[in-house]
């Protein structure tokens, strides 16, 4: 079964070579996808995509690639610069074409809506005509005009002249309003109870108890807003005073940019999902198992370690221990596995270790 895929027929030429070439140098460097995942800190799914053409690999995955298949970067990125041009052109070509088929939908549209638009218009011009025709004429020189007098025109006194309308007020009428002390009569008039000096200073009399009681009510408002305040004052500083200040906390550590996790927080996750491997990881102590390389891997950035064993076979395993717990993994058919991660606080506190589907086993030593 052959390992890679057939490239899209629709790949322009140039991004095909360009993805050739990578496939070459991943088969001459003997890695796995999941080992060239690991080096180059880009996911196994991403690097499946550039090797099948369906996405160009960023310049940061080629460059990394260089790295760790020894291969000169200088033509490697120019090869790369070439690709990149055709699939910018592949992408344009693209945009146009769906840009016209939705400027023809676009137009099929408008034309449909166009026919359907016609016969309301013609029912309406129509009904405006009809309207227009069927008005009857009052204007000038035509029917029967009236006065303002109320008879006919060029009837009585002053015939021949035109009449002119009257122009009436349409202002509201505002009622006057009584006299408090009036009262009204039978015919709708108003007459005060009273016109002399002692009917005004009685009136006087009766509103000046009002006057006071209001001034007194406020008074008594203000009074009780005072007292309220003066309490909630006294309660706020009390509660203040009783409430500790609070402890300052120990800040979280600054992870760069697609790092996830750090120190206990990375024990069972998986490193290259965590962004923990790639250049923020390296190798600190290998042993070869049989046919099998295995490897401690550790990242100071993470705070954490996990192993890793290639050139294995299928059903070996692989596990990672700080002295306190371990984590473990199995070989598929890409001939090689690297467990989830361990927290540790230095390097020599993890140890890997590997079991051969053939019952040989061994251990790392520290580099």
């Amino acid at each position: 079964m052959p390992r890679w895929k057939a490239l899209p027929e629709e790949l322009d030429p140039q991004v095909r070579e360009f993805a050739g070439q990578l496939r070459r140098l991943v088969d001459r460097s003997g890695l796995s996808l999941a080992a060239v995942a690991d080096r180059t800190g880009y996911s196994k799914t991403s690097w499946e995509r550039y090797l099948n053409g369906r996405l160009l690999a960023p310049k940061g995955a080629i460059v990394a690639l260089a790295e760790v298949t020894d291969t000169q970067l200088h033509h490697l990125t120019t090869m790369w610069e070439l690709a990149e041009r055709a699939w910018s052109r592949s992408e344009m070509r693209h945009d146009m074409t769906m840009e016209a088929i939705r400027i023809s939908q676009a137009r099929a549209a408008l034309n449909e809506a166009g026919v359907a638009a016609a016969p309301v218009a013609s029912r309406r011009a129509a009904r405006t005509a009809g309207g227009t025709s069927g008005t009857s004429g009052t204007g000038v020189g035509g029917g029967t005009g009236v006065s303002t007098a109320g008879g006919p025109v060029g009837e009585g006194p002053g015939a021949g002249r035109p009449s002119v309308p009257v122009q009436r007020s349409t202002a509201p009428r505002i009622p006057q309003q009584p006299h408090p002390g009036a009262v009204p009569d039978a015919g709708g008039s108003d007459h005060l109870t009273g016109s002399g000096p002692g009917d005004r200073k009685e009136g006087g009399r009766r509103k000046l108890p009002l006057v006071l009681a209001g001034v007194v009510g406020a008074l008594l408002l203000i009074a009780g807003a005072v007292l309220l305040t003066d309490l909630g004052g006294d309660d706020d500083a009390g509660a203040a005073a009783a409430t500790p200040s609070a402890e300052p906390t120990a800040s979280a550590p600054q992870l760069p940019a697609g790092v996830e996790c750090s120190g206990a927080d990375c024990t069972g996750q998986d490193p290259e999902a965590m962004g923990c491997g790639g250049e923020f990881a390296g190798t600190v102590a290998r042993a070869t198992v049989g046919g099998g390389l295995v490897e401690v891997r550790y990242s100071e950035t993470c705070g954490a370690a996990w192993a890793r064993i290639t050139q294995a076979s299928p059903g070996d395993t692989v596990k990672i221990t700080d002295g306190s717990s371990e984590q473990e993994g199995t070989v598929d058919a890409d001939a090689d596995a690297y467990t989830p991660m361990v927290a540790v606080k230095k390097a020599s506190d993890a140890e890997a270790c590997a079991t051969l589907a053939s019952g040989t086993t061994g251990c790392t030593t520290p580099e």
